[in-house]
């Protein structure tokens, strides 16, 4: 993997031949290098299997020329890349590519300019996961592995349903998923901030699916964090613990129920739904549910959410934005009251310059700009590394979720007394267009049923959908825990710290049975 003094000096010399290139007006060069390490979890107690397999990893470098040429009729913008290739020639061809791409863009003001904020983080990522070897790699797959066997082979009451190790095997136990470790470089210089910068970034996660296939019986678990140090079989032990405590899992009705969403299913509707509503892109296109809508409220005065990149011990921590702007904390909703958007520096210029602004964010002038810092300008992958090949858009880092008189799980079941604990769902996503709100998700996993203040029998999987409105989530809130986690969903690029929230009046669908 490419060491960010290599990717300095490529931005360096990248910056000054786009400088002397003819045409120029301005120039920015960002170099990237990514690294992903995976080991596959693939236990199964009655078919042959390797427990822990396929170890693997992949590495890309790269550059990144955004550049403003002149053209017949006023500036062009124009971006272009070029893999594996961090020399002379490769700064060539990248603007060669970003001068024949260039157009002219009336809303383009300029590259990004330094403002008064000032980097806070620097040298905070773990070496030991930039450097991890392959035997390391492996050790974290059967960490989990062990961890879930170990919980199995003790529970009393699978002993209870296979009184010998061939039944017990004749259950279908399974354990599947995955380690995995990201590692990320970049270097970044343009004619507003020519002097490089750099930022190093790693993160450990580990997903697991645990099943007792012949009772139709999944769990899930997960771990994520910044240090190996931290690293526990707590991922496998949670998912097989699920797995056993949904055996024999009962149907619901369809219905209206008060339901505490766990950690999953918060993160889940906030990176789906919550979260693409708060960009400053989603209110320039008139297509968010909080249109109009900064300064006043758009949800329960209970519920706080903030975005923060600059806070060391969060996993979606970077020094830097992909503009080579400092990251910070941006509030977007505080007691309930929508006071910011995440941003990066040509969406923030934009949408500023918008005649109608106070139409389509709710406030203009000093209030807006307040509301518009481009703390979030990346150039994320869908969940994996900082990419050369592609301009910057807007992407949350760090999202944390805060209630007002937070409390244990035990005392929100209480308050709630009867309803569904819904733990994991799947395919959540906007129905109608994001702007009306409404949206659908099934329940897969990790759901009970409430009785009188208490989780007292699992919801079989796959067996309801939740079909409602954002609005109703966020502004029915009833209750919210004290204990928070962060939390990654499929192909999220940001880290949600996620807490327990229970919501009233939640539109459950049940889905037909299967024709077994």
């Amino acid at each position: 993997m490419k060491a960010a003094a290599e990717l300095a000096r490529a931005v360096r010399e990248g910056l000054a031949l786009a400088r002397e290139a003819p045409g120029v007006r301005e120039a920015e060069v960002f170099a990237a290098a990514n690294g992903a390490l995976l080991t596959r979890l693939n236990y199964t107690s009655h078919i042959p299997c390797n427990g822990v397999e396929e170890p693997k990893s992949t590495e890309a470098h790269g550059l990144g020329i955004q550049a403003v040429f002149d053209g017949p009729d006023g500036p062009r913008i124009g971006f272009g890349s070029e893999p594996s290739d961090l020399g002379r020639a490769g700064v060539e061809r990248a603007l060669a590519k970003a001068r024949e791409a260039a157009v002219a863009d009336p809303e383009f003001v300029s590259l990004p300019r330094p403002g008064r904020a000032v980097r806070a983080l620097a040298d905070y990522h773990d070496p030991r996961l930039m450097t991890l070897d392959d035997a390391a790699l492996v050790d974290t797959g059967w960490r989990i592995v062990h961890g879930a066997l170990r919980t199995f082979l003790g529970s009393g009451r699978l002993g209870e349903l296979a009184p010998d190790d061939a039944a017990l095997r004749r259950l279908g136990l399974l354990v599947g998923g995955d380690v995995r470790i990201l590692q990320e470089r970049i270097a970044i210089a343009s004619t507003a901030m020519p002097e490089p910068q750099t930022d190093e970034s790693s993160l450990l996660t580990a997903f697991v699916t645990a099943m007792v296939e012949a009772r139709d019986a999944k769990g899930s678990g997960e771990f994520t964090g910044t240090r190996l140090d931290d690293f526990t079989d707590e991922a496998g032990v949670e998912a097989a613990q699920r797995a056993i405590g949904a055996i024999g899992g009962e149907r619901v009705a369809s219905g209206e129920y008060t339901v505490v969403f766990g950690r999953q299913p918060v993160a889940d509707l906030l990176s789906n739904i919550v979260v693409p509503a708060c960009t400053a892109g989603a209110f320039y296109a008139s297509s968010t549910p909080f249109l109009g809508r900064l300064g006043r409220p758009v949800a329960s005065p209970r519920l706080s959410l903030y975005d923060d990149g600059a806070r060391p011990a969060l996993m979606g921590a970077k020094g830097i934005t992909c503009e080579g702007l400092p990251t910070g904390r941006t509030d977007l909703i505080e007691n309930g009251v929508l006071v910011g958007c995440l941003s990066s520096w040509y969406e923030t210029q934009r949408l500023l310059r918008l005649p109608d602004l106070g139409a389509r964010l709710g406030a203009a002038g000093p209030e807006a700009a307040a509301a518009l810092v481009p703390r979030n300008g990346f150039r994320f992958g869908a969940g994996g590394g900082r990419q050369f090949d592609t301009p910057p858009g807007v992407a949350a880092s760090n999202v944390v979720v805060e209630g007002a008189g937070p409390v244990t799980l035990d005392e929100l079941l209480g308050t709630v007394r009867d309803g569904l604990y819904v733990g994991r769902i799947w395919y959540t996503y906007p129905i109608n267009g994001l702007r009306a709100g409404d949206f659908t998700c099934t329940v897969v996993a990790d759901s009970y049923i409430i009785r009188d203040g208490r989780l007292a029998a699992p919801i079989r999987a796959n067996a309801i959908r939740i079909n409602d409105n954002i609005a109703t989530v966020l502004n029915n809130v009833v209750g919210v825990t004290k204990d928070v986690r962060g939390t990654i969903v499929w192909a999220a690029d940001e880290v949600v710290y996620a807490p327990e929230i229970a919501v009233r009046g939640v539109r459950v669908d049940a889905i037909a049975r299967s024709l077994d």
